[in-house]
């Protein structure tokens, strides 16, 4: 249950109860619109209406903006709460809380004033992949911006009123192979100004609407053609607005891994409460495999949380110390905390599907779809399994190139001789 205030002249909810609270009452409106999501491929309007009513997508905005300032470690939680329960729900409010998180803090702070103060129940979207047509932007004579191009895997766009379009600047007329690509820029611009295409026809997450956006000459505002992702020196105290976008797209990912991990254990200990293998006298749950495999996948999945709660710690306490961002070895090192326990998790996930046996290959079975998303979770780019080279070879005493770099500091691991 919300209350309202007015703040700078706008409506700003304020809640009786903590986002993990609020998690935990809205269970039964994740779990159906999660099972509607998995057949529109999108999540149905009225659970997107339920999570913006309880403030899901705003809990990372700054307080001023009507959020709660989360830090770090409150994200994943909250983020791991939802997934556990539906990983479709959980990547689209991962995206949207994230988005508008680090657009509020790359404007202007008149401007994110007035966006999230006067429509509350924002939502944003934006970076994805290059389209069929990749995207460039045309100046105006009047400061904006005419964008043209298509970005893929724009998760969340079905319940977004802004989004974010990577492109560079071209004269008229001219494609992107004539482009100065150091004027690539995250475009801004309103839902009226973009269409979306409907490609995303997936297995795992499969409802977390990741269709295509594609511009036909849209509009960049004048008031919003400087508008970014990043803005440094910060406009907020925040330290996570101070912690780099690949680190800052990391730790978001690893929290919906978390989540599907803990999900798929609740839900194989329910079905060896129930089910009776073939051929056996007794349940899955007297099984000796049974109590193996799931204490190991239990001590697993708590061993991977746990590093990624004390890298995350060490980023957020290294900041807390005036650090202007976080060191080459802190950034490295909760990167690498990301791969692990998002892999990991996909790992468990695979080891307790199997020990279901094939009652949990049966669609009504929550760890067939667990099993999927864990699958699509770990192929994400900010968490997937390549990112071991590059971390690996800094390990071994290679440079970092800038996105491990931090702020300087010695590679992760690495003895190198002098």
């Amino acid at each position: 249950m919300s209350q309202t205030e007015q703040m700078a002249g706008a409506e700003v909810n304020r809640f009786e109860h903590s986002p993990l609270e609020r998690v935990r009452n809205l269970r039964a409106v994740i779990e159906d619109g999660g099972d509607r999501a998995q057949q529109l491929r999108r999540l149905p309007a009225d659970c997107v209406d339920a999570l913006v009513d309880e403030g899901l997508f705003r809990f990372a905005l700054p307080a001023e903006l009507g959020g709660e300032d989360a830090s770090s470690i409150e994200t994943i939680e909250i983020l791991e709460a939802i997934s556990s329960i539906d990983a479709s729900v959980g990547w689209n409010v991962m995206l949207g809380s994230e988005i508008n998180a680090m657009a509020a803090g790359g404007m202007d702070k008149a401007l994110a004033k007035e966006i999230y103060l006067d429509n509350p129940r924002v939502i944003m979207c934006g970076g994805g992949g290059t389209g069929s047509i990749p995207a460039t932007a045309v100046r105006q004579p009047d400061g904006g911006f005419r964008v043209t191009g298509e970005s893929t895997f724009l998760s969340g766009c079905w319940n977004s009123d802004w989004c974010f379009m990577p492109a560079p600047e071209v004269e008229e007329g001219q494609d992107i192979r004539h482009a100065d690509m150091s004027t690539m820029r995250m475009r801004f611009m309103h839902r009226s100004e973009w269409e979306i295409v409907e490609t995303w026809d997936v297995a795992g997450i499969r409802g977390s609407g990741s269709d295509t956006v594609r511009a036909s000459g849209s509009l960049v505002r004048p008031e919003h053609a400087n508008v970014d992702l990043v803005t440094m020196p910060p406009h907020y105290d925040n330290p996570v607005f101070r912690i780099p976008i690949p680190l800052r797209l990391s730790y978001n990912k690893v929290a919906i891994a978390l989540g599907i991990c803990r999900g798929a254990l609740d839900a194989f200990v329910d079905l060896a409460h129930n089910k009776v293998p073939m051929l056996s006298p007794s349940k899955l749950m007297d099984r000796p495999i049974a109590q193996i495999r799931v204490a190991e996948c239990e001590g697993k999945y708590r061993a991977v949380r746990a590093y990624v709660v004390e890298a995350m710690t060490a980023v957020e306490d290294e900041l807390a110390r005036g650090a202007d961002m976080p060191s080459a070895m802190t950034t490295q090192n909760a990167r690498l905390a990301c791969v692990v326990a998002t892999n990991m998790c996909m790992e468990v996930v695979d080891v307790l599907h199997n020990t279901g046996g094939t009652s949990a290959s049966y669609m009504a079975n929550p760890l067939e779809r667990k099993l999927r998303d864990a699958h699509a979770a770990a192929s994400h780019r900010w968490v997937s399994h390549s990112l071991y080279q590059d971390l690996g070879a800094i390990i071994l005493g290679h440079d970092a190139n800038a996105e491990f770099a931090g702020t300087g500091g010695p590679g992760l691991g690495a003895r190198r001789n002098s």
